[in-house]
């Protein structure tokens, strides 16, 4: 019988996933508005829901850590305003899926940063994790070289982010930590935003405002998710956020996705929760 621990952690982790596909969906849908601009909007409700948090929880802004806050911020701002021109001229699920890669470039830099240590196993995962992306490209006529270099870039920086979160560890609050990464959102995304504003449009007001509030709630279910359970277990329904993501992109923004396309994106995703599976695995037993 399933541990209702485990039932709570994952209903977290499935809410998050929930919140960050209606994110996506918003992003698709007011994909024309310039890539800064969304940038500011993305990060300014999540920002004001933080601040609102922090001072409820009387917890002090400058942190501990301040330096490897702003740090975390600045990674995390550039992560997201990759991902943001990605999904501008790739398919929404394609994207999100390639995103996910960030754990490979995470291990790589931790044995670097962290001294931490790639299992033999773990090489495998990566190698079919590589596989795939080559097949989603050779495949799908829609990601082009481009978009490939925009989704390793994005995959790449998500992966620095962890690195990062790693190195400041308990230290400090995670609202806080949010907090930076948003107010490091709302001051690059405005600036940005000056040489390049669009001005939206009726419900693409709602949409933009919106956009943070469901991110945000993303971010809290997943934080929430891992301190119930133990990561190897909730780590793998992370990835629902792809799934859920595809089925909107067919389904709502009649994005198509070939037999192959699937095969690539299954075995990039399948490939990263062996790999969650094989590191928590080798750490219990070492």
């Amino acid at each position: 019988m399933i541990n209702s621990v485990i039932l709570k952690a994952v209903g977290f982790m499935i809410l998050s996933a929930l919140a960050f596909t209606v994110q996506n969906g918003f992003i698709r849908w007011v994909d024309h508005i310039p890539t800064m601009e969304l940038v500011f909007f993305r990060s300014f409700s999540s920002l004001l829901i933080c601040l609102l948090l922090l001072k409820k929880m009387s917890i002090s802004i400058p942190g501990n850590r301040p330096s490897w806050l702003i740090a975390r911020g600045v990674v995390g701002v550039i992560s997201m305003a990759i991902f943001f021109k990605a999904f501008q001229i790739m398919p929404m699920g394609t994207i999100v899926s390639m995103r996910y890669l960030s754990p490979i470039f995470a291990a790589f830099m931790a044995v670097y940063f962290l001294r931490e240590k790639i299992y033999s196993m773990q090489w495998l995962f990566f190698l079919i994790a590589f596989g795939g992306v080559v097949m989603l490209k050779g495949f799908d006529a829609r990601v082009s070289m481009y978009g490939l270099g925009l989704a390793f870039l994005t995959a790449f920086f998500s992966g620095m982010v962890y690195v990062i979160l790693r190195k400041i560890g308990n230290s400090e609050h995670p609202i806080l930590i949010v907090g930076y990464f948003m107010l490091m959102g709302v001051l690059v995304g405005g600036v940005g935003m000056m040489w390049d504003w669009q001005q939206p449009i009726g419900k693409e007001w709602i949409v933009l405002l919106t956009l943070g509030i469901f991110g945000f709630f993303g971010q809290y279910f997943m934080t929430r998710a891992f301190q119930v359970a133990e990561a190897n277990i909730v780590a793998p329904f992370k990835y629902a956020e792809a799934v859920f993501t595809l089925a909107m992109g067919w389904a709502i923004f009649d994005e198509y996705q070939t037999i192959w396309s699937l095969l690539a994106i299954a075995l990039i995703i399948s490939s990263l929760v062996g790999n969650v599976w094989v590191k928590k695995t080798k750490e219990k037993l070492s």
